[in-house]
């Protein structure tokens, strides 16, 4: 039986991370006064947000936006765009920094100065990625003190779930399906290749299948200004097609959390799960 609506045989999520100019800052505070590292991050609301938008106005597809408060104040016409279209917009800090690196006060003022901004501009705001993927020891409590229904910063599920001492879903991301660890480049180090998008769907795909195999949720994370490309939207393009002929529920995260907390706990299909190309499961390999 299945878990997700309309009888799907599993979840996805289209997120994006929207990091503008923060998140140069952020790393850096040295790059405010570096144009042209700067400029990396404007491409995002400049050009790539509007090719995204109409992507997915194309394909029918509501999204998750999460947004640095910062870079709201800076874009401020982008994050209407974004709302305007009908897409969740959702917290990212309010500088692009970990809330490991902040005191106690600077965390919470961190989390209210970016829901300030954020809601300034229209946005109901009840999600939190944070601009690391990481907590504090006391993130969660600011979370469930300021009134989050979700989090999506754990790499611990492909379902997702409620935290044991906190009143807050879950709702698990993963790095080998966000776009950064094989576009982003720097040139401070020169270090970071840039691999085609042509590989990365060879990486994408499969994770994807493998996941819808086990009735899971798949959650895309991209940037803007990393998958705003021409050739990368083709590939998302690619990925969006993907996930509506493979029989995929394509919602917000807040949709996704909210039928998790009314339906769940949701469960992953182990017993039926045969392994890639059928061959022997996780349960016969030992």
């Amino acid at each position: 039986m299945t878990q997700w609506p309309g009888g799907h045989r599993y979840g996805a999520t289209l997120s994006f991370d929207f990091d503008a100019e923060e998140v140069w800052i952020g790393e850096n505070p040295a790059n405010a006064a570096a144009p042209g590292v700067l400029s990396q991050g404007a491409y995002g609301p400049k050009v790539g947000l509007p090719l995204i938008l109409r992507l997915l106005a194309r394909h029918g597809i509501a999204a998750s936006f999460y947004i640095c408060g910062k870079d709201a104040l800076r874009h401020p016409d982008a994050v209407r765009a974004i709302i305007d279209a009908g897409h969740e917009v959702a917290h990212h800090g309010h500088s692009h920094t970990s809330p490991t690196a902040l005191t106690a006060q600077q965390e919470r003022d961190e989390l209210e100065a970016g829901l300030e901004a954020l809601r300034a501009l229209g946005a109901e705001v009840v999600g939190y990625r944070s601009p690391s993927w990481e907590f504090s020891a006391r993130t969660l409590d600011l979370l469930v003190e300021a009134g989050f229904a979700y989090s999506s910063n754990l790499l611990d599920d492909l379902v997702p779930y409620r935290h044991p001492a906190h009143d807050i879903m879950e709702v698990p991301i993963s790095w080998i399906l966000d776009d950064a660890p094989h576009f982003w480049f720097a040139n401070d180090t020169w270090e970071k290749t840039i691999r085609s998008p042509g590989e990365v769907l060879d990486v994408w795909l499969p994770e994807i299948d493998g996941i819808a195999g086990l009735g899971g949720h798949v959650m895309v994370t991209t940037h803007p200004m990393l998958s705003g490309r021409p050739s990368r939207l083709q590939m998302l393009d690619t990925v969006i097609g993907h996930l509506q002929d493979t029989g995929a529920w394509i919602a917000t995260t807040r949709e996704v959390a909210a039928h998790a907390r009314a339906n769940g706990p949701l469960a992953l299909g182990l017993d039926a799960w045969t392994g890639p190309a059928g061959g022997a499961g996780p349960e016969a390999r030992g």
